[in-house]
């Protein structure tokens, strides 16, 4: 018998996820894994909260301690390391500071926060006492944060209305102390979508894009940010990685519009690229 000699030559682009389970599949660590995958990297979770979780609504949400939640962190990065994070749903102040320390402890430096407030249904995810937790302990070591309008209103304290609130609203939180801020301005009732990135080199860049007519749009947020650090954990640039994750979820957006699944906001088309047409 022939016994195949492997030589361990290869390694994955690891990515993990700091975020709450979505039970419906749509967004959640369950939207970043799909999308880890699919840009070809090794997804990793350390679960935060669990929700019960529909296209329609959020029934119920059961936090994990933070204690528990740093054990997860332990155990994937002393083990499997990791080349950049992704960080969503954050439930309480305990869990923040957790998370803030260990990403301190393993000097992690390729960090997309997306401060994960409100669901799509509308429901609130966030408690107010934690607002300030993500601001002082976790902002400032992100590598970029990536808001949405009513996300970036609560951040800031500061009514978006048009594109030029969207641009001073971007610099303003880029005072919080991260390398980047991305305010997305998909809640905009216009037949543009625009987003504006902010850098700490004071570059300005406004991405354009047509609105798809689509119900399918839970877990967009999820989606763009884990397609960022995706990107950064395969070498690219901010900029080229906030490039490639725009034209990752545009399309994402057009393949699931065809799509019905729910009674409400369906998932986006992660495998666009890969499944075959069904």
């Amino acid at each position: 018998m022939t016994i195949l000699k492997v030589r361990y030559m290869k390694t994955y682009k690891r990515v993990l996820t700091i975020a709450g389970s979505d039970s419906g599949g749509g967004a959640g660590i369950q939207a970043d894994l799909k999308t880890f995958s699919a840009l070809g990297c090794f997804g990793m979770s350390a679960i935060t909260a669990l929700t019960a979780q529909n296209t329609t609504a959020v029934t119920g949400i059961y936090p994990v301690p933070a204690e528990f939640v740093g054990k997860q962190i332990d155990a994937v990065i002393s083990d499997i390391g990791v080349d950049a994070v992704k960080i969503g749903m954050l439930n309480s102040p305990e869990v923040i500071k957790e998370v803030a320390k260990k990403l301190k402890e393993f000097s992690i430096k390729n960090i997309v926060l997306d401060p994960v407030m409100v669901a799509k249904s509308g429901d609130k995810l966030l408690q107010n006492v934690s607002i300030n937790a993500l601001k002082n302990d976790l902002i400032p070591l992100a590598c970029i944060i990536t808001p949405n309008i009513p996300e970036a209103e609560v951040l800031s304290g500061e009514k978006i209305n048009d594109r030029a609130d969207l641009e001073k609203v971007a610099k303003r939180l880029l005072q919080l102390g991260s390398e980047a801020v991305l305010v997305k301005g998909g809640h905009f009732e216009h037949a543009e979508s625009p987003d504006c990135l902010v850098l700490k080199t004071d570059e300005l860049y406004w991405f354009e894009a047509k609105r798809i007519d689509s119900p399918n749009t839970h877990g967009t947020g999820c989606t763009i940010s884990s397609a960022i650090a995706s990107f950064l954990a395969r070498g690219e640039d901010l900029l080229s990685a906030v490039r490639s994750a725009k034209r990752y979820i545009h399309s994402a957006i057009v393949a699931g519009a065809a799509y019905k699944i729910g009674h409400g906001h369906g998932p986006v088309h992660h495998f666009h690229e890969l499944w075959k047409e069904q």
